[in-house]
């Protein structure tokens, strides 16, 4: 499954470690990822998402996941928000 957020489009950055010695290893920045279902009023269901942390605020202060979605621009949908509107438009 990949580590990637389902609406902010997170995913891990890399970058090093550093000691004291100034001695560098790489290393890998993971995004707060959490599974989450939200439940969508238009479709009387709950929608299951890997979501973090800052998303589901923003879910949350846009009136819910139903507003969230048919409120995004076009260029910021992810496959999963994506097939997500088609059903909410449809309903």
């Amino acid at each position: 499954m990949s580590k990637k957020c389902s609406i902010t489009k997170k995913k891990p950055m890399f970058g090093n470690n550093v000691s004291k010695a100034i001695n560098k290893t790489k290393r890998k920045f993971l995004p707060n990822l959490q599974n989450i279902s939200f439940y969508s009023e238009k479709l009387d269901k709950s929608v299951k998402l890997k979501v973090t942390a800052r998303g589901i605020k923003s879910v949350e202060h846009n009136g819910g996941i139903d507003n969230y979605i048919l409120n995004l621009k076009s260029k910021d949908h992810t496959k999963q928000t994506l097939d997500l509107k088609k059903l909410l438009v449809s309903k």
